[in-house]
């Protein structure tokens, strides 16, 4: 089963560090990136699509994404 997550935050080092975690628990880019400005907050915004492949697991709307 291929997992999608989205990850989402500002345009920081924060969230360069959110990736990096993914893709260090075995999570892959897939996609590019995607950038808007938020007129609220009046800060750049970012955003990365992620899957994994989650072997012999039924999917489970219940279950995080995370612990597949």
């Amino acid at each position: 089963m291929l997992i999608y997550r989205f990850l989402t935050g500002e345009d920081d080092a924060a969230f360069c560090h959110k990736v990096t975690k993914a893709l260090s628990e075995g999570w892959q880019l897939h996609g590019s990136p995607t950038y808007a400005y938020d007129g609220f907050s009046k800060k750049m915004k970012a955003g990365q699509a992620v899957t994994r492949i989650a072997r012999d697991q039924p999917y489970d709307p219940d279950k995080k994404l995370v612990d597949f």
